[in-house]
């Protein structure tokens, strides 16, 4: 990754695509300079060009001293050659610029995207896979390509103009004109081409939003019977891109009528004009010839370039900046970067907690009042669905109720500090996250500062032998997918109790170990100073937990293992469930 600091784009204010651009290309200003440099003698030749053919002609073989033409032509051939190895030396320095730049627009749309999830305050921007991978691509391509081209671009035109009018006035003010009117159109069109260029992006975006949770639920449309509706979604985004396609060729083929009004009609007045002017005095014939190579070889690829350039690769990036700089905008909506003194304690209440992943929709937790005092060691059980894992995520602020709140230690969870909540809650899910990274570095970024109390934690909760199994705490695990979901689990484990959180939720973070093993991880945070809250697994962890919370379709009910075996026929049931399947699983 690079260097540049993306911090403005995602802020609460949209930057323009010509600020975002600027911000991507302010820390590579060296590069650039280097490029600019190289440029000025990439445009040597076309500067020289005409004044040194038009002397070859008129001082070397038309003055009868073929020797002195053939010696200008050399001198303009060493310039070319000279041109071509700063265009070599361009292509490197170029890299410095776009690698870097691209890498800044991955980590800017992926920060954005994930905030915006985990911030839970908008569903999940499935549009964004096409952000990261088809838009910043094409970014990446686009800079590079204008990178290479634009250099050039303003180098030659002014070459050409500057060579043409030191060759002879009156042939530079015949291409004034035409050049002139053929850019005011150009810059007419340019609106039309933005506008189309934008709706074709975001008719690649809906494809892509439209599509990817269909193609993903397949089975689900199948068992559904969803066919035609799928295919009729999906063929409307289709329609949808293909209108958008065509309506941007159409447009650019207006770039044409440009190119032919600045660079074929002045070369042909030139031609129509050349005898009458040579026939006055006011042109030699080396400086017709001269005149036209400017046109041909110098003007005419100038101006094509350029409405090749900015009509073609400036509208896309401009617009494609645009959507960017849109998306990675992330609003401030979270109260919790204050700096007010926190929570006292670490006593947890739940006052009438509500939460529904739809407003339509039935609440998966509904009215639950509920006290976890510090110290407590609560599981929390029943039937699939029933919401555990979402009350897990509520607890823990992952998750913003749609009803009633929820305090930590008095204060209301959304009004603590988000540094301070992540650092006294933590959660271990059932897929643990491990990364490419040394062991100390997956054990210890929670907060944990030294070795010997990483070692303590995996020794604690029985992760120790595969510490070592792996090298110990300087070893590197290149790829975390060699690792097994109960090794993960183990290092997720041993992570959160080396931090300092003092309230601990297990969402079925020991679902991949054995009995024994779970055992003895649940005993090690309950051993530990602070609050356990197990999503129960097996029922061998409701019978250790001092308190068990069952929950069953918005309703619940607390009370001891013993104590809900009698009040509660659905959690005697889920006992006997759990002590059958435990059977069946024995050797």
């Amino acid at each position: 990754m690079s260097g540049a600091s993306l911090t403005p784009p995602l802020g609460p204010r949209t930057l323009s695509a010509p600020r975002l651009l600027l911000a991507l290309l302010r820390p590579r200003k060296r590069p650039l300079a280097v490029a600019l440099a190289l440029s000025a003698v990439e445009s040597a030749p076309t500067l020289l060009s005409g004044l040194l053919i038009a002397a070859a002609i008129d001082r070397g073989f038309l003055a009868g001293r073929p020797g002195i033409g053939l010696a200008l032509l050399g001198l303009l051939a060493a310039v070319m050659s000279l041109k071509a190895v700063a265009t070599r030396l361009t292509l490197p320095v170029l890299a410095k610029v776009v690698e870097p730049l691209r890498d800044d627009l991955v980590r800017a749309v992926v920060t954005a995207t994930v905030t915006r999830a985990a911030g839970g305050a908008e569903p999940p921007d499935t549009a964004a896979v096409n952000r990261l991978t088809a838009q910043v691509e094409t970014v990446r391509n686009l800079v590079s390509a204008l990178l290479r081209s634009s250099r050039q671009l303003g180098m030659s035109l002014i070459a050409a103009l500057v060579g043409l009018l030191a060759l002879s006035p009156p042939a530079a003010a015949i291409a004034v004109g035409p050049v002139v009117l053929a850019l005011a159109v150009f810059a007419w069109l340019l609106r039309t081409l933005a506008s189309r260029q934008r709706a074709l992006i975001l008719a690649d975006e809906r494809l892509t939003a439209e599509a990817t949770p269909i193609l993903s639920g397949l089975r689900d449309v199948a068992a559904c019977g969803a066919h035609d509706q799928a295919r009729a979604t999906v063929d409307a985004a289709v329609s949808a891109q293909v209108a958008a396609t065509m309506s941007m060729a159409w447009a650019g083929t207006g770039r044409r009528l440009v190119v032919t009004l600045g660079v074929h009609v002045p070369l042909l007045v030139l031609l129509i004009a050349a005898r009458p002017l040579v026939d006055g005095g006011h042109l030699s014939a080396g400086e017709v010839i001269g005149a036209v190579t400017y046109l041909a070889t110098g003007l005419d690829p100038a101006l094509r370039m350029l409405i090749s350039t900015v009509g073609g690769w400036g509208v896309a990036i401009a617009v494609t900046l645009r959507r960017i700089a849109e998306s990675v905008t992330v609003p401030v909506t979270s109260p919790r970067t204050g700096t007010g003194p926190g929570p006292l304690g670490h006593r947890l209440d739940a006052e009438r907690l509500t939460f529904g992943y739809a407003p339509e929709a039935t609440p998966v937790v509904r009215d639950l009042d509920l006290t976890i005092p510090e110290g407590e060691h609560l599981a929390v059980v029943g039937p699939s669905g029933a919401g555990k894992s979402t009350l897990s995520m509520l607890l823990t602020g992952l998750l913003p109720p749609t009803g009633g709140r929820i305090l930590l230690g008095g204060l209301p969870l959304d009004e603590t500090p988000e540094h301070r909540l992540r650092t006294m809650i933590a959660l271990v899910p059932q897929e643990a996250y491990v990364f490419a990274g040394t062991v100390r570095e997956n054990l210890a970024y929670l907060g944990a500062d030294t070795d010997a109390r990483l070692r303590a934690a995996a020794a604690a909760v029985g992760a120790l032998p595969l510490v070592e199994r792996l090298g110990g705490l300087d070893a590197v695990i290149e790829e975390p997918s060699s690792l097994s979901a109960g090794e993960k689990q183990l290092i997720a484990l041993a992570r959160v109790h080396a931090s300092p959180a003092r309230t601990v939720v297990l969402d079925e973070a020991t679902c991949h170990l054995d009995p024994a093993a779970e055992q003895r991880a649940e005993e090690a945070f309950a051993g530990r100073d602070g609050t356990l809250v197990v999503i129960a697994h097996r029922i061998s962890s409701a019978m250790r937990a001092r308190r068990v919370l069952l929950m069953d379709g918005g309703t619940t009910t607390a009370g001891t293992h013993q104590e809900l075996l009698t009040r509660s026929p659905l959690y005697a049931d889920l006992v006997g469930h759990w002590r059958t399947n435990e059977k069946r699983t024995m050797p």
